[in-house]
């Protein structure tokens, strides 16, 4: 028998609708109204100085380590904008400007930081679960979320994001299989930010995206200009627009860049260099949507200057409302009485000995 080709269902896309310059494709742009793109704009630049404030209360010693989001607002916001209320957001640890969108107050990711258990805590009116640190772990919850819901016969799906060094664990691809197996309504959204802490995309796979891992459990996959508002929003809206038809989950591959550090634990420049940063600074999220929004007429200079001073004091002021609420809660050693109904001996020598450093410390 002669060999011959398997003709596959999916193939892969690259999609990128407004350039660096802010030049807009009308044929492939999606419908987004003034009144939304304003809010969209106003969100990635809040999530940024509030990013900004974050490092420096963390280098103050106010918080502890903590993932910058700086230049991956556009893969962020523009996803996210893209499902419904109702839906369920699954995030790892570096969602600060989809957390923003969907309503978590900024005191409470400053809580959260600062090591307060209760600033973890989601709104009641929110489907988000919390910030999920272990690499890739958050992706088989989406799917079972997504799998509960399509159980229930429920219309709404799971949204879950993950970086490209999620793709190196087994979570990754059991996630992706049992969500295609089971036909859940998931839309996985990696964020390709170039950079797993400091190994870099080359050394993780040699795929020459990381959208046609879809295509091996059977699914969509596209990859997407991850700097681009419109591209990111159009794909993400063609995903949930599947997903709530009953086709199933897809996989978008957001090509983006962390401009900051991985965490504040890290430093950038032992394994990349200045001219890389450089490079994507030029790709910058925020300054292409404003030059788009400009030459609309729907910003000026000075409208930006303006709402740029709001949200930096909005960000500013998050930690006033924090400190009120830091202010409000237990001891520290409160968090010993609250695993076990009796402690068993290793415990309450952890906790003689913190009772011990917190008193050293006030003295």
């Amino acid at each position: 028998m002669p060999r011959k080709k398997i003709r596959l269902e999916h193939q892969v896309e690259y999609l990128s609708i407004l350039d660096e310059k802010g030049k807009l494709d009308k044929e492939l742009a999606p419908d987004i109204d003034n009144d939304a793109l304003k809010k969209m704009h106003r969100a990635m630049l809040l999530s940024r100085r509030f990013d900004e404030y974050l490092l420096k209360w963390q280098r103050e010693g106010r918080i502890g380590t903590f993932a910058p989001v700086k230049g991956q607002e556009a893969s962020q916001i523009g996803s996210i904008a893209a499902i419904e209320s109702d839906d369920w957001m699954v995030p790892s640890f570096r969602e600060t400007a989809a957390a923003i969108w969907r309503g978590t107050p900024l005191s409470g990711l400053v809580l959260y930081n600062a090591g307060y258990n209760e600033g973890g805590r989601i709104p009641d009116d929110q489907n988000d679960l919390p910030i999920s640190i272990p690499v890739a772990s958050q992706l088989s919850h989406a799917v079972g979320i997504a799998y509960a819901m399509k159980y229930r016969k429920e219309k709404n799906l799971a949204l879950t994001y993950f970086g490209d060094g999620a793709t190196s664990e087994g979570d990754f691809h059991e996630a992706l299989n049992f969500a295609e197996v089971f036909n859940t309504p998931t839309i996985f959204v990696c964020q390709n930010n170039q950079w797993a802490i400091s190994v870099p995309r080359d050394l993780q796979t040699p795929s020459k995206t990381l959208a046609q891992k879809a295509l091996a459990y059977g699914m969509p996959g596209i990859q997407v200009d991850g700097n681009d508002l419109f591209a990111v929003y159009a794909a993400t809206r063609e995903a949930a627009e599947r997903a709530r038809k009953g086709d199933g989950p897809t996989l978008i591959e957001c090509v983006t860049y962390r401009l900051s550090v991985h965490t504040t634990a890290d430093d950038p420049n032992k394994y990349r260099s200045e001219e890389e940063v450089e490079e994507w600074e030029k790709r910058d999220p925020i300054t292409r949507l404003q030059r788009y929004m400009k030459s609309k007429k729907l910003l000026t200079d000075k409208d930006i200057k303006k709402l740029d001073e709001e949200v930096t004091e909005e960000a500013r002021a998050s930690w006033d409302e924090a400190e009120k609420e830091m202010k409000k809660l237990g001891d520290p050693i409160d968090m010993f009485d609250h695993l076990y109904a009796e402690r068993p001996p290793y415990l309450e020598e952890q906790r003689d000995a913190m009772k011990q450093y917190l008193e050293d410390r006030r003295g």
